[in-house]
């Protein structure tokens, strides 16, 4: 048989335990290491800026609109297609001693000369304050979130489990946000949202394991703690590997064909996919051991029944 079976046939992840948590904890000090040199590359939902939306009576090319945008009023200008290829989004930055209004005047005149017969759906304007507040709420969400799992798995599992599975998540997090800092992919509020999705999804990963793990400490009561880790895993595995390949069919479509505008969205959820996948194996259930989870700690708590020391005395 392969080395990576025990004499119960199932799977040895545990073996490779330790290499890869050491892995792990490389990609989250560099994450964090670039998120303190390198920041992050707000969109203009967290920095502030105007949005103008456009419908063109034809298709039109965005590289033609972008070369047009070229002056100091609208410099920086992010050109999306918004639903149609007639549909066109225009983001402009704050810029310093200029107007919004005047941004789009600039806009108009730039974009009446590829189609006359443009229309202006629509203006928003987002301050820099407004801004500032999304992105502190936006950090505060997430964190609001961890402590909430945190509750909620300790009351529903061990705290050992409980403890493994939210630095499982905060793995998750920060190594996601270390791409989009490394790269300075534009962060906005469906990047954001992507980041709240990788969240739940890799708890529910995290959850079905647990799951597993705390049946089979009451059945494998021979059993050390990592054969009982490596059966659950093992028995999942089926499980994770579907939920893992039809999730990634969509994203990646979505990566691939979703457009401009939700593109950060699929490059959070394609990184919290792969990230979320392994960390459930090898950072919640592999920290859970090394906390010292074993057979005691899943037991049910026996209540006493009133008057059992009475019939205890009796017999």
């Amino acid at each position: 048989m392969f080395q990576i079976l025990n004499i119960k046939g199932s799977v040895n992840f545990l073996r490779h335990a330790i290499p890869i948590s050491i892995l792990s904890v490389i990609l989250v000090l560099g994450s964090l290491g670039s998120l303190a040199t390198k920041g992050i590359n707000w969109g203009l939902d967290f920095t502030g800026g105007t949005v103008v939306e456009l419908e063109f009576s034809n298709s039109v090319n965005l590289t033609v609109i972008r070369d047009g945008l070229t002056t100091d009023e609208t410099d920086g200008a992010i050109v999306q297609n918004f639903g149609s290829s007639r549909d066109i989004l225009i983001r402009l930055p704050v810029k310093e001693g200029i107007k919004s209004d005047v941004q789009v005047a600039q806009v108009m005149d730039a974009v009446t000369v590829l189609d006359p017969a443009v229309i202006q759906k629509r203006v928003e304007f987002v301050g820099p304050q407004v801004g500032k507040e999304l992105a502190e709420q936006g950090g505060l969400a997430v964190l609001v979130a961890l402590i909430c799992i945190l509750i909620y798995v300790s009351f529903r599992f061990e705290w050992r489990l409980a403890l493994g599975s939210v630095t499982a998540l905060a793995h998750d997090v920060i190594i996601t946000l270390g791409v989009f800092s490394l790269f300075q992919l534009e962060f906005d509020l469906t990047v954001l949202a992507g980041v709240l999705t990788v969240v739940g999804y890799s708890l529910n990963d995290t959850i079905v394991v647990f799951d597993r793990i705390r049946e089979n400490f009451l059945k494998m009561r021979k059993s050390s703690p990592e054969e009982v880790v490596n059966t659950s895993i093992t028995q999942t595995m089926s499980r994770t590997i579907i939920t893992t390949a039809t999730t990634l069919v969509v994203v990646i479509a979505l990566f691939l064909k979703g457009g401009t505008m939700i593109h950060g969205f699929a490059t959070a959820l394609l990184m919290g996919i792969f990230v979320g996948t392994f960390s459930s194996i090898y950072v919640a259930s592999f920290l859970a051991i090394k906390l010292g989870i074993n057979r005691e700690h899943m037991m049910p708590v026996e209540i006493e029944k009133e008057g059992a020391d009475q019939d205890k005395l009796m017999s």
